[in-house]
């Protein structure tokens, strides 16, 4: 098993100096480490030595004295690597993995709890949307948990909607899952997900670049998901608006030679285009997770094939088999007045909970009633209702789905 090379407090201080020195980017860094040897080295030159190799703005970050409170920071650092299951892996450790050496800018600290060895194994990215449809949670967890029996760890980032639902279809199988975010080691964001956080930080691995105590700000995020593209072979986009980060995740894949693939969707879905113009710039149109493992040099037969939403067998699921966001959960039904004879219909909250379970993609009546729970008389008559009003279409084959509105 990989485990991280012991630190002494001098050296856990230099490198915890260097890695978070303000001003000194991850690039400068690198060039000092690779002249002088370890952060101890680096702090013995004199400034016209470290500015002759990576720059006056660099020598002046390196050899800034300590910031007020370090020591303190030191001493946090010290108690939290004492923990069961935490881990500091330095740019210079063996434990480094491999993948984020082909970066240019190469995060020099990694704070780590759970599994570090799935650092180092075959690993995919499932990402996609905060505010995910239910077709397309349903999907992430399909896909992850079919590229975790094959054995490949499923990287996503730990957000709500498309990251979270990644996590847990993977979480369970043998390829297991990790998370990397944009705060301390010692923080969850967004706090709704802290229960599947500890499950992960015990059958999988969180990874973080930040100090601990790192609250959640946005100019980090977009510098998790560089990490995420270089910890994999490639980034599936699930679902994705036009502005989504995910669409970050998968450029910054591409630059780095990953693969990058995408789920599509409907023509008339906003979270679909996104994907669409992924596909259009070159993104592989992936629609079963086995397309994925093929094109990765997976044999199909290593996993079950995962059956399509469409091919749900007529008979009615158990409650016990389904999967419910806590989004899903807080639209739950409720009533559905009369429309007015002389008003447009107006959608009470039964009929917006359909709607948003039927999402953009088409569905059968079993797949609707496991995302809704409600009883089979409530879900026809309401879907009638709907089909009456002109916002659902029925498709052949007992499928249904959100007409199209000009």
């Amino acid at each position: 098993m990989l485990a991280p090379l012991p630190l002494s407090t001098d050296e856990s201080g230099a490198w915890l100096r260097l890695a978070h020195a303000r001003g000194l980017k991850p690039v400068a860094l690198r060039a000092l480490l690779g002249a002088f040897g370890l952060p101890q080295r680096v702090l013995a030159q004199t400034f016209e030595a470290l500015a002759a190799v990576a720059g006056t703005q660099a020598a002046h970050a390196a050899l800034a004295p300590q910031p007020a409170g370090f020591g303190q920071q030191l001493a946090d650092l010290q108690a939290w690597c004492a923990l069961p299951g935490n881990a500091l892996i330095t740019l210079a450790d063996p434990a480094y993995p491999p993948r984020l050496l082909t970066m240019t800018d190469p995060p020099a600290l990694l704070y780590v709890k759970g599994r570090i060895e799935l650092l180092h194994a075959r690993s995919v990215a499932v990402v996609g949307s905060r505010s995910a449809t239910p077709q397309a949670l349903d999907d992430a967890r399909r896909f992850a948990s079919a590229f975790a029996a094959a054995g490949l760890a499923v990287v996503s980032g730990l957000a709500l909607g498309v990251d979270g639902a990644a996590h847990e279809g993977a979480l369970d199988e043998r390829g297991g899952t990790v998370a990397v975010i944009g705060t301390g080691a010692d923080l969850v964001y967004p706090a709704a997900n802290r229960p599947l956080a500890l499950k992960i930080a015990a059958l999988g691995a969180i990874l973080s670049e930040w100090p601990l105590g790192t609250p959640a700000r946005s100019a980090n995020f977009p510098q998790r998901n560089r990490v995420i593209s270089a910890l994999v072979e490639g980034v599936i986009v699930v679902e994705a608006a036009m502005r989504s980060g995910s669409l970050i995740t998968a450029r910054l894949a591409n630059e780095m030679g990953r693969d990058v693939f995408a789920l599509p969707g409907s023509i008339h879905a906003p979270l679909s285009r996104g994907c669409h113009r992924l596909i259009k710039e070159g993104a592989q149109l992936v629609e079963t997770p086995e397309e994925v493992l093929e094109a990765l040099g997976l044999a199909a037969q290593a996993t079950q094939p995962a059956q399509s939403p469409q091919a749900v067998p007529s008979q009615r699921t158990g409650s016990a088999t389904r999967r419910r966001s806590t989004r899903d959960e807080q639209t739950l039904p409720l009533a559905l007045d009369s429309p007015s004879a002389t008003n447009p219909p107006t959608l009470e909250p039964q009929a917006q909970a359909l709607l948003a379970a039927l999402g953009h993609a088409p569905a059968t009546l079993e797949i609707l009633a496991q995302r809704t729970d409600m009883a089979e008389a409530v879900l026809q008559a309401t879907l009638l209702r709907l089909e009456l009003a002109g916002h659902v279409s029925a498709l052949p084959g007992g499928r249904f789905m959100r007409a199209s509105r000009r």
